[in-house]
């Protein structure tokens, strides 16, 4: 069959070329044979049938090669591809790069392999997780600069590349259009409307799978290179190919078929195919041919698009309200409803819109880009098919993935400028769009209820719909912002009138959206979160164009772009006034905080001031206009003081969100900024009398501010009086003291906001990133300023590196403020408008008040410091005109005076921000320093009969004798006779002040309102209706008003000097500086009153204000000298008294609570330092457990639950708590000093074969093999693996008592970190884990020292009394409550660890299992206890665990267990040290298999074994008696290891040498004599006959002399000193000595009584510490012969079993590289070696490198997953797994894991957890070592505090 197809091809490609006309007939036949839809293929012949897909395809391959191997084909048409664009496309989940140094376009991306060849060193990239998909721009030279092209796709000249030889394609120039209308027909024909919105995805994805096999194929084509594109290119747009075949016209019924059922689908879609508009039955009558008037969201839509899917969509998402519906006159109808297809791309891409964009064919939509004509046609295309595309998203149930895969092409096509431009003219890029986006908005349309809800003709977006609740429209906002972005469109836009009415009207319906009504009554039953959808609405579809827009306005060749922007914003908003019918009164208690339009007004005013030297008044409407303007951001402002104030608590806490989103660093440069910007504009322009009475109106505490002590508010309750006065006043000082669009520049900006982000808290580097408000155009990407974000910061801050706090908890890089930040930059204001929580600007105080304490500059309480301000832009001049108007002074007076009276609702702060504005006014008066001195000439204005003038400075010192002002009837003032009114004494001159008249706030603000309303006569009539709605007459159950006329006689200037007394607590406090020191009137910045707390505040100004003025200057110096007479103390009434002390009690129950917290927390600290030395296994506890004084007759414990204290008695034992884990640690030792790396390579592997664990368990096989079982569990240790580790806290309880806590756990029902039926608790003391108690021995410490005395005995009698103690046989002690906690923490022990680490004899069950496995805990515990010490006793001292050791008490359950096994008194390894054997050949007869040679067995097994099984307590002299037996037998094992070491002419040299000296007195003592012994009898069997000669070769060159022999021999033996000083401590108490490296042999032997006092170290050899029990050479004699005789059998094995000098290193984990780059690279894409599938978390483990699958069902076992497997088996339940898609650490400890942190940090310090920024990433030492140290000391579980269960998901 192959054959034939080849034979075929290769005739037809042979004629084609000759262009005979019958070859390209017959290869059409055949195809269309070959390329049949399927219900043909299965009537002919039912076998082709099933591998019709295939036999098709394989036809294709083998047409296209002509009948030449595919593989050749491919090659040969590569060959022909100039490459310059990678164009690599790949889907979601992805990792790609982005280099922002190389990148044009901010969308560009890189793959892995072209940015690795690229040189991008030191560049400010990042690594991400592509989230929609995207492709390669690797040699574009339209999205990236060329310097960053990879060195495949530097440009090649076209050049070099040959061009195509034309029979290559000829044959794929005529299948290609066959295949691909195969394709199509089989999407046509598997394509059915969905009937009755029920989604017919199932036949869909069908139909898609069908036809995989065929895009793949397509996709394969497109990888060939670009030869092979054009050919595609070429095929999909020809038109007359499309014509040919798909027109449906021809013969073949099948095609006609299909051509229906297109026609079908494009209808189904509402779409018509223009010829057939009128003879279409299938759409509405006349629908399409009136495009004028069409009602319906969906304009003339079909049957597909049902509208009833759309009313019950509206009613679920929105209950009661109702969708408005529009005309859409406005639209272009062609725009939405026309369609028509002329060539095969076309009609593919309107295929795979309706299949709703399969993933594989985007890919090869995209693989295709490479090749500029068919970009273009492409682009067109899409254009083409866009508004299609958007009413499909709407309709789409998986809009998600729908939405990535629109952007995942569209960002390909948009992102390229030139492309854009085209299209933008070619194809009405821009109209499209905004049409688009109308039509798509207005399908969620409600009728606004801001203002007058009645008759409100404005609609809104409604912000519960699902459009934008799940972001729907998302895919074509983001398409809009990326074409805005560049220049060339975005001109057009600007230029186009028409197109910005449409976009200003598309704004609007998001102007108002999201209303909130403040409840008064009951709580909100249902708190909508659609807050969240109206916030990201406005930022992506109305201030991210808005930015986009902006960046083209730079210069003032744009001014006419800003000139139609301003004007048709002012339209709309005009439009909007009217629709709202809004005439000057808002609302009361509603609020939007969605004014897109108003910012749209303002951020171009802002532009066109700063960048484009335009006037400003030639962009502003008239005062009307301006008034309502700043309604609505006023009431926000107020809003938002209201929300904290709680006045909206009813409505739950999603209201609190707002008010904290509209401030957030992501919204409050499109949000709040605007708004405040525009406030201040309207400020600069309108009356300032009018503005600042309004603010206080806005505020509802236009009441508070009279000058009597009571007053009545009708609008709000008295407890929200004083935070709505407070944020009234903060506001006015924002307004009038922020400067970010009145004249900063973008680094000052930039360094102001830095500044105060870093002021609240220090910061790390990427949440500064996030906190600084960027340009959101996501363009720029850049932050603005000349000045890089980098090197503002280091200006600005320090780095703090990452710290490690001894508990663990790991500290990230952090920026902290510079000292001189502080000093000089640190702004309250900047630091209130950027705080979403109120406790931020708490902390910024906080640590302020810290830095002037520490830098000893100010003592007490400082106020926020008043920071100068830039200077104003000149066209916002007019704002400062707001703090020179009566109203203000006014207001500033009645506040100074209420605060000097003590009336109530007034706090520091109000007193703080008045003093701030009175500052602001001094600040900036020069200007008006003219009228100073004829203060009357001035035009009058209102309230005359408060202030002459409006200037500040004139005013301060202007004395108010009497107000009349309106009190209740009940108020203290109204008792008082009037005096007669009596001129005032102010500035020598009398001017006659009369009683100033109440001032009523908001009567001035109406007069003012209507004087200007007159003046623009025109709205004049309807603007004068009656007010019903404003409440401001008072309700009549309050007390009457009278007026009363109060005495005052003070002007500002005096009430500020009143008030420094007041605040010093002394009378006559103030004294003018000026008349000591002439100076401080001429320096201007005097730093002794830059920082201070209120007295410093006052004094600066009244400095200011003599500054500023003589006649000021004399005033104050009047004032201080009348002052001198004491005043006597003014009555105070009783209810205000009341309110003073409670103020008073208030503070001083304040510091009495901090002085007791800080008491508290020294005590805390205390104790954690003496209690928990959790942090590190080195610290000593204070807590003496068996090691008590020697005096104390008997160990007392305290119990930490009943708090008594006594001994431990059988009947109420006390035990420790204890923490019981199985550990690997161990195990994980290696012979050799370098640590295992983890291998980043194929090429880099870890073999386990060299652990410590691995090498004990072979010899344990291998002596199993040999020998009898029994004994072979008596000749060495177990728990490398799987041991159990007993760690203790220190604290002891009773045994009951903690029956009972435990109860206690049990009942408790809150979730716990911790599983109490697993028998787990935490320490009641110290709350350090633990999991059982270990009973403690009641012990009796006379009889220790009694004991430790030397006797006299020889060691003969010692033996003696060893072996007799050895034989009494342990009888199980009576049924005491101790015996029985022994037994079960016996279980308990056996049952931490995995029952494969406890059983290792050949017969389950036996009880050497037990025997072997209990002396095993104990060398478990002693070897890791060295391990802690750092492998040596150099150290010396007390155990460092020593105290909160449990080793003692362990002993003595261990040997209580062990006694309970006998060893048969002939197998007892004790006789066969310590007794010649009398008869050598009675073993080996009757025994089947012998024993272990005494040679072969491990001596400090042999050493556990002897003290466990003698009778506790132990006496030392038998103690140092078995030690010196055991002492003997290492040595010779040390001999008879040199021995096979060297080589045969050594050995007959030292055997001989030796010899010599044997008579020598001392032979037994000398390490020759006894070698040379050894060597004799080993000889005699065939022990060293097996030497290879390799070995001789190794070994040869190093000879031993007798100093290396004597290094060797000491070597070998120390281990097992170490071992037995250790228990030797443990048992007996007592310090061990330290002392250096060298020496530490000769120290421990003397301290384990092994060498006698009297020795000289001149001559020491380590043969002097022998102590022979028996005559040595017999005893040598018979250990040899065990070998010899076992040497005869099995002569390969002797020297395996031998054991070896011992040399481990300690234990490791894997050494990390350094980039985290390289270990992300190979592992990301490694495939499992279980399931070979690459895993979706892959994660590495840390100790030995197995590479596992994270919680992957793919390689779970009995409900295990693998890491929690692989913990089991590696660490015998612990776990340490690097995660490598997130860089983090997790631990798995039996059923619990923690996530630990990441030992890699980027070049900031910081993690970067799941990899999210992508920043390169550097190993951190100091982590891993903690890790490692963590790892090694079993401490994880008292460190990290975090854990939670994983429930084997792992």
């Amino acid at each position: 069959m192959a054959q034939e197809k080849r034979a075929t091809a290769a005739r037809l490609k042979a004629a084609l070329s000759l262009e005979q006309e019958s070859a390209a007939a017959e290869l059409r036949a055949l195809l269309e044979r070959v390329l049949s839809l399927r219900d043909e293929a299965s009537s002919s012949s039912s076998s082709s049938s099933s591998s019709s897909p295939e036999a098709a395809l394989s036809w294709c391959r083998c047409l296209l090669a002509g009948g030449e191997p595919w593989e050749g084909f491919v090659a040969a048409v590569r060959a022909y591809d100039p490459a310059t664009l990678c164009g690599l496309v790949w889907t979601a989940n992805f990792v790609a790069y982005r280099c922002r140094t190389c990148g044009i376009s901010p969308c560009m991306s890189l793959c892995a392999e072209c940015f690795h060849q690229g040189e991008h060193a030191g560049h400010d990239y990042n690594m991400f997780r592509s989230q929609a998909g995207g492709a390669c721009d690797c040699g574009d030279g339209n999205v990236m600069r060329e310097a960053g092209f990879c060195k495949r796709h530097r440009i090649k000249s076209s050049s070099e590349v040959p061009s195509v030889p034309k029979d290559l394609l000829i044959m794929s120039e005529l299948v290609l259009p066959q295949f691909i209308f195969y394709l199509i027909q089989y999407l046509r024909d598997g394509y059915n409307e969905p009937v009755l919105d029920l989604p017919s995805e199932k036949d869909l994805l069908k139909v898609l799978q069908m036809l995989e096999p065929h895009i793949s194929f397509l996709e394969d084509l497109t990888k060939m290179g670009g030869a092979m594109r054009s050919v595609l290119t070429q095929v999909l747009t020809n038109q007359q190919f499309y014509k040919d075949l798909s027109s449906g016209s021809g013969e073949n019924a099948c095609a006609k078929k299909s051509h229906e059922k297109y026609l079908v689908a494009l209808k189904g879609s509402g779409l018509t195919f223009p010829e057939d508009k009128l003879g279409s039955g299938v759409q509405e009558p006349g629908a399409a041919a009136s495009s004028s008037v069409v009602q319906g969201a969906t304009p003339s839509s079909g049957q597909g698009d049902s509208s009833d899917e759309e009313d019950q969509d509206g009613s679920q998402g929105v209950g009661k309200r109702k969708r408005v519906k529009l005309s859409s006159s406005t639209k272009d109808q062609s725009i939405m409803d026309v369609l028509k297809h002329k060539c095969f791309l076309e009609e593919l891409l309107f295929w795979t819109i309706k299949y709703e964009f399969p993933q594989k064919m985007v890919t090869f939509l995209l693989n295709m880009l490479p090749d500029q004509d068919y970009k273009i046609a492409f682009t067109k295309t899409f254009v083409q098919h866009y508004a299609f595309i958007m009413k499909t998203l709407k309709k789409s149930h998986e809009s998600d993935t729908m939405s990535n895969r629109i952007v995942h092409i569209s960002v390909q096509l948009f992102s390229n400028e030139e492309l854009a431009r085209q299209v933008t003219e070619e194809c009405q890029l821009l109209d499209i769009m905004v049409t688009v986006l109308l039509y798509m908005m207005e399908s969620c349309l409600i009728k606004s209820e801001l203002q007058d809800e009645e008759n409100s003709l404005h609609v809104v977006v409604n912000c519960g719909e699902s459009l934008l609740k799940n972001n729907t429209y998302w895919p074509l906002v983001s398409d809009f912002i990326n074409i805005l972005s560049h220049q060339s469109v975005a001109k057009k836009f600007l230029e186009d009138h028409r197109l910005l009415v449409t976009w200003m009207n598309f704004v609007s319906f998001f102007q108002g959206m999201n209303l909130n009504k403040r409840e008064l009554n009951e709580h909100v039953e249902f708190e909508s979160q659609t807050y969240y959808a109206a916030f990201a609405a406005e930022l992506e579809a109305c201030a991210q164009p808005m930015w986009g827009l902006l960046s083209h306005c730079k210069i003032r060749e744009t001014q006419e772009y800003t000139r139609n922007v301003v004007r048709y914003c002012l339209e709309a908003l005009q439009d909007w006034f009217d629709a709202i019918n809004f005439v000057d009164e808002p609302t009361p208690n509603q609020v939007t905080f969605h004014l897109p339009l108003h910012r749209y007004y303002a951020m171009f005013l802002s532009k066109a001031v700063k960048c484009q030297e335009l006037d400003l008044d030639s962009l502003l409407p008239d005062q009307e206009m301006l008034m309502k303007l700043m309604v609505h951001p006023l009431q926000i402002q107020a809003s938002l003081s209201e929300i904290h104030s709680n006045m909206w608590v009813r409505n739950g806490l999603q209201i609190k969100g707002q008010a904290m989103t509209y401030v957030q660093s992501h919204f409050c440069n499109s949000m709040i900024d605007p708004d405040i910007y525009l406030l201040q504009i309207c400020a600069s322009r309108l009356d300032p009398d009018y503005f600042i009475s309004s603010v206080f109106e806005r505020f509802k505490v236009v009441d508070l501010l009279t000058m009597a002590s009571q007053h009545q508010n009708t609008v709000l309750d008295s407890e929200h009086e004083r935070s709505m006065l407070e944020g009234a006043l903060t506001f006015l000082v924002i307004l009038l003291s922020l400067r970010l669009h009145l004249g900063m520049t973008d680094d000052e900006i930039l360094r102001a906001e830095m500044v105060a982000q870093l002021c609240m808290n220090d910061r790390t580097h990427s949440s500064l990133l996030d906190l600084i408000p960027e340009n959101p155009n996501p363009k720029s990407g850049i932050i603005p300023g000349s000045l890089s974000f980098e090197s503002m910061l280091s200006a600005v801050a320090d780095f703090k590196a990452p710290v490690f706090e001894p508990g663990g908890s790991m500290q990230q890089g952090m920026y902290t403020p510079k000292a001189e930040v502080w000093d000089q930059e640190f702004d309250p204001v900047m630091v209130i408008l950027r705080t979403v929580y109120r406790r931020d600007v708490q902390s910024a105080m906080d640590r302020y008040t810290a830095f002037l304490k520490q830098s000893g500059k100010v003592h007490g309480n400082p106020w926020p410091p008043y920071k100068k301000r830039t200077v104003l832009h000149p066209s916002y001049k007019g704002l400062m005109r707001l703090l020179h108007c009566k109203t203000l002074h006014i207001v500033l007076f009645t506040l100074l005076y209420k605060i000097l009276m003590d009336h109530q609702n007034l706090s520091e702060h109000v007193l703080c921000m008045v003093l701030y504005l009175i500052e602001l006014g001094l600040e900036n008066s020069s200007d008006l320093e003219s009228d100073e001195e004829d203060a009357g000439v001035g035009q009058e204005r209102c309230h005359d009969s408060w202030f002459p003038g409006n200037n500040l400075v004139s005013n301060m010192r202007h004395f108010i004798n009497y107000v009349r002002v309106r009190v209740p009837e009940t108020a203290p003032e109204v008792k008082r006779e009037p005096p007669a009114s009596t001129s005032s004494d102010g500035s020598g001159a009398s001017q006659n002040s009369g009683t100033a008249q109440v001032f009523s706030l908001v009567a001035e603000r109406r007069k003012k309102f209507q004087e200007i309303i007159n003046r623009n006569t025109t709205e004049a009539n309807q603007a004068v209706r009656p007010k019903t709605s404003m409440k401001w007459s008072a309700p009549g159950a309050t007390p009457q008003l009278t007026t009363a006329i109060l005495e005052v006689k003070e002007s500002i200037l005096s009430l500020l000097i009143k008030l420094h007394h007041k605040l010093s607590g002394k009378q006559n406090s103030y004294f003018p500086p000026w008349l000591d020191d002439m100076e401080t009137l001429i320096q201007h910045e005097n730093p002794k009153y830059l920082h201070g707390d209120g007295m410093t505040a006052v004094e600066r100004i009244l400095l200011k204000a003599a500054l500023q003025s003589r006649l000021n200057k004399h005033i104050i110096e009047d004032i201080c000298r009348k002052v001198t007479p004491p005043v006597p103390p003014k009555k105070i009434s009783p209810a205000e008294k009341k309110t003073l002390d409670k103020e008073e009690r208030r503070q001083k129950a304040r510091e009495r609570q901090q002085k007791l917290l800080a008491e508290f927390a020294s005590r805390q600290k205390s104790f954690m330092e003496t209690a928990m030395d959790v942090e590190s296994p080195d610290v000593d506890i204070a807590m003496e457990i068996a090691t008590a004084e020697q005096h104390v007759s008997e160990a007392v414990y305290d119990c930490v639950i009943c708090g008594q204290s006594g001994p431990s008695t059988e009947e109420r034992p006390a035990g420790l708590v204890v923490l019981l884990q199985p550990s690997s640690v161990l195990g994980q030792c290696r012979n050799s000093t370098e640590s295992k790396k983890l291998p980043t390579s194929e090429k880099e592997q870890i073999y386990p074969g060299d652990t410590c664990a691995a090498i004990y368990e072979a010899r344990l096989a291998t002596l199993q093999q040999y020998f009898k079982d029994s004994s072979c569990l008596q000749s060495v240790s177990i728990g490398w693996e799987g041991g159990v580790y007993v760690q203790t806290c220190g604290h002891t309880l009773h045994i009951d008592c903690h029956k009972s806590y435990m109860e206690s756990l049990r009942n408790d029902q809150v979730l716990q970190g911790f599983s109490v039926d697993k028998g787990e608790f935490t320490c009641p003391l110290c709350r350090q884990f633990a999991n059982s108690v270990l009973p403690c021995y009641p012990g009796n410490n006379v009889e220790r020292t009694l004991w430790q005395c030397h006797s006299n005995k020889s060691m003969q009698d010692l033996i003696k009394e060893v072996e007799e103690l050895q034989e009494q046989l342990g009888t199980f002690p009576s049924e005491t409550n101790l015996s029985k906690e022994m037994e079960s923490v016996m279980k308990d022990i056996k049952s931490t660890t995995q029952k494969k680490y406890t059983d290792y004899s050949k017969f389950p069950g036996s009880p050497d299992n037990d025997f072997l496995f209990m002396y095993s805990v104990a060398r478990t515990n002693l070897e890791l206890e060295l391990v802690h010490r750092g492998g040596n006793l150099c150290l010396g001292g007390a155990s460092t665990a020593g105290k909160r050791s449990c080793l003692n008490q362990l002993f003595h359950v261990l040997a209580m267990h062990m006694r309970l096994y006998s060893i048969d008194s002939a197998f007892n390894p004790w006789k066969k040290l310590t007794q010649l054997a009398i008869d050598e050949n009675l073993q080996m007869s009757n025994e089947e298999q012998p024993e272990v040679p005494v040679l072969y067995r491990d001596v400090s097994s042999l050493l556990l074994i002897q003290i466990l099984t003698m009778p506790q307590p132990l006496r030392k002299e038998h103690f140092i008696c078995i030690t010196k037996v055991l002492f003997t037998l290492l040595y010779i094992q040390a001999l008879v290891a040199l021995s096979v070491k060297c080589s045969s002419e050594e050995r007959i040299t030292w055997m001989n040498s030796g010899a010599l000296k044997k008579s020598l007195s001392n032979a037994k003592k000398t390490w020759e004599v006894l070698f040379s012994h050894v060597i004799s009898e080993l000889s005699k069997g065939k022990i060293y006959e097996q030497e290879e000669t390799e070995e001789l070769a190794m070994d040869s060159t190093s000879s031993w002399c007798p100093h290396s022999i004597e290094i060797y021999l000491q070597q070998f033996c120390l281990p097992f000193l170490r071992i037995t000083s250790l228990l030797q401590h443990h048992l007996f108490g007592g310090e061990l000595p330290s002392c250096q490296e060298g020496e530490e042999f000769t120290v421990l032997a003397s301290c384990l009584g092994l060498l006698s006092p009297s020795f000289q170290s001149s001559q020491f050899s380590s043969a002097s510490c022998l102590d022979w029990p028996v005559p040595a050479f017999d005893i040598i004699s018979q250990w040899c012969s065990e070998l010899v005789s076992f040497s005869n059998t099995h002569p390969t094995q002797v020297k395996v079993l031998l054991i070896q000098e011992p040399k481990w290193d300690l234990p490791r984990l894997l050494q990390l590289p350094e980039n985290y780059n390289t270990i992300f690279q190979y592992y990301h894409r490694k495939s499992c070696s279980v399931c070979s599938k690459v895993p979706k978390d892959p994660a590495i483990c840390l100790v030995c490198g197995t590479f596992v699958c994270l919680k992957g069902l793919c390689c779970k076992q009995q409900s295990y997953c693998e890491c929690v497997l692989h913990s089991q088996n590696c660490g015998a339940g612990t776990g340490i797994f690097l995660l490598i898609n997130a860089s983090v650490i997790i631990i798995i400890r039996g059923h619990r894991f923690c996530l630990w942190g990441s030992v890699y940090l980027d070049a900031h310090g910081e993690e970067d957890r799941d990899l999210r920024r992508g920043k390169p990433l550097y190993i951190c030492k100091e982590r891993y070592n903690v890790l490692e140290q963590q790892w090694v000391s079993h401490t994880f579980d008292h460190i990290n505090k975090r854990w939670g269960p994983h429930y084997n998901g792992l």
